[in-house]
């Protein structure tokens, strides 16, 4: 009896299966079976139902926290590892742990590098993510890491609203070279946001670089976690005289009370990938899906094509 086997199938861990879906759906193929068995103490087993021996496997997982999430990914790569997988390779549409991508003050980890080493030694052979919150995070790998831009799904949507006076806006220092890549493809002007945090997640001040009046502002950034960045940032410039304030970010953590900061912010919209399923809808947050852009560069690491048209940063 003759049948057709797939020579790559998709995995995904349980908080990605949304995605993981469209992915699969996008690539052309069903998505495969894994199931996890799980102890009373918490303790979780995945395991492949279906062959994998020789293929190519896509493990589907954002790794934001809980750590269930790392956890269940390293487990289904050595599980996949020990099923005599060809390739394993770990689909990461959100790197989570990847603000702790250097040594900021005295005892503390490099928890970017730790999740890196831990990713290779389960088994990985190759890394997908998008929009790393360092660049630099791709060096701490010794496997090949293909790291896509969401500039490629956010520009063409940033073009579709036909904004006049278009400025671009970073809410910080640090993403200053991701706001004027956005520009040279938008043609617009940009203008800076320079912050100074007392700790974490609390901004003590901030001031504007640029001229805002007149102007709609598009804020860009690589994730948003509680929402007060973002929110002071469009409150200060709708102040100083731009016409509306909206922002893209690729990765929606939304944690604490983000969507009610979102909510009652001066943000006339905020636009974000699915790489993290939303905990709720409101009216302001609209999803853009990464679904495709994954099936499409997986369908080309899959082919050893070049994925270099994917990048537009």
């Amino acid at each position: 009896m003759s049948y057709f086997e797939p020579d790559a199938k998709i995995f995904a861990c349980s908080n990605s299966t949304y995605l993981a879906e469209q992915i699969a759906k996008s690539y052309g193929v069903e998505l495969g079976k894994v199931t996890f068995s799980k102890y009373s103490d918490g303790e979780f087993q995945p395991s492949f139902e279906e062959s994998i021996r020789g293929l190519r496997v896509f493990l589907v997982c954002s790794t934001f926290p809980s750590s269930d999430n790392l956890m269940e990914l390293l487990l289904m790569i050595d599980a996949a590892k020990r099923a005599s997988a060809r390739h394993i390779t770990a689909v990461i549409p959100y790197f989570g742990w990847a603000r702790q991508d250097r040594k900021d003050k005295p005892r503390v980890p490099i928890g970017a590098k730790l999740v890196a080493k831990l990713l290779e030694t389960a088994g990985a052979t190759r890394i997908m993510t998008m929009d790393l919150h360092a660049d630099q995070i791709q060096g701490f790998f010794e496997k090949p890491v293909d790291h896509l831009f969401a500039s490629t799904i956010f520009v063409p949507y940033i073009k579709s609203l036909n904004l006049e006076n278009l400025t671009i806006a970073s809410p910080d220092m640090g993403g200053s070279k991701r706001a004027y890549a956005y520009s040279k493809f938008l043609g617009s002007d940009v203008v800076i946001c320079y912050k100074q945090r007392k700790e974490a997640n609390k901004i003590e001040t901030m001031e504007l670089i640029g001229d805002v009046t007149g102007k709609n502002i598009v804020l860009v950034d690589d994730m948003i976690d509680t929402g007060g960045t973002l929110a002071k940032a469009a409150d200060l410039m709708i102040e100083k005289g731009a016409l509306s304030v909206r922002a893209i970010c690729t990765h929606p953590i939304l944690s604490g009370n983000a969507y009610e900061k979102i909510e009652n912010s001066k943000l006339s919209e905020l636009i974000v990938t699915d790489s993290i399923p939303l905990k709720q809808e409101t009216n302001k947050i609209r999803v853009v899906t990464c679904a495709n852009l994954f099936a499409e560069v997986m369908h080309m690491v899959q082919n050893n094509n070049s994925i270099s048209s994917k990048f537009l940063q």
